[in-house]
């Protein structure tokens, strides 16, 4: 299987810094996206901090273990990262009071031809698009989410909530975090967006799904998301990560689409 990567982040219309992060590494096919909280720009700090902290360390245990590690040891591998990256965070508000009670939310993914290990913090999202079926894979640790899944309110009183931005879960905050992580399995053609709030917050699913449908190139796509979640508002930061699935060489790819197969 072969990945195809776009990542693109974007401050918004409402806040002149962006305390968003997202980066990827192509060799290891690994991405990480942040979403900071904080005041000053200790949030920017935050999620600036993850992203590379996990692409650097993540990133090299990858390349040594190759991409044949097992499920286990990935995840394993996934969940020390997070949490020395965790405490790195965690040092830095505690030891300068001008960083004190800074965080981020974090989704990241490790793909391994069919098998994407998923994890993440937060309310930072990770949504599939598999043929016409365009569903979100992350649950959110969110005030809101654990609501809902209460039965206290609905999804459409969610959507009008006040408590959008309350999370139950972040990175940096404690000594310690729980990263959740889920395996699961990727099909040819399979288009995976991780997002921050920014971008869900603003577009609805539907609105969503309809740009990843096209046949638009992935840039396009990026571009096209962030276009809408500033046509919409744009009252947060908004950052994507798109990974696309193939099946074989890219020249192989080509030439089937060219002949119709």
């Amino acid at each position: 299987m072969n990945y195809e990567f776009c990542t693109r982040t974007d401050p918004g219309l409402a806040r002149e810094n962006n305390e968003d992060s997202v980066t990827f590494d192509e060799p290891t096919r690994l991405g990480v996206l942040a979403d900071g909280m904080g005041g000053y720009n200790a949030g920017e700090i935050a999620s600036g901090m993850a992203t590379a902290f996990i692409k650097s360390e993540l990133g090299r245990w990858l390349s040594q273990a190759g991409r044949h590690a097992n499920a286990k040891e990935v995840r394993r591998a996934m969940e020390i990262c997070v949490d020395n990256a965790n405490r790195s965070i965690f040092n830095a508000a505690n030891s300068n009071p001008q960083y004190s009670g800074m965080g981020t939310t974090l989704v990241l993914g490790v793909f391994q031809d069919s098998r994407l290990m998923l994890g993440h913090i937060g309310d930072s999202r990770c949504y599939r698009l598999r043929g016409d079926e365009f569903v979100q894979i992350t649950k959110d640790h969110s005030l809101l989410q654990e609501q809902m899944d209460a039965g206290l309110i609905t999804p459409e009183q969610a959507a009008t909530s006040t408590n959008k931005n309350l999370v139950t879960r972040a990175l940096g905050v404690e000594d310690a975090v729980l990263l959740e992580v889920n395996e699961h399995r990727v099909e040819p053609g399979d288009v995976y967006l991780m997002c921050s709030d920014g971008l869900s917050d603003m577009v609805d699913n539907d609105g969503i799904a309809q740009i990843l449908a096209t046949e638009a190139p992935l840039e396009q796509k990026v571009v096209q998301l962030i276009e809408i979640a500033n046509a919409n508002g744009g009252r947060d930061n908004i950052s994507v990560l798109l990974a696309q699935a193939q099946n074989g060489a890219k020249k192989r790819g080509l030439i089937s689409r060219l002949l119709g197969k």
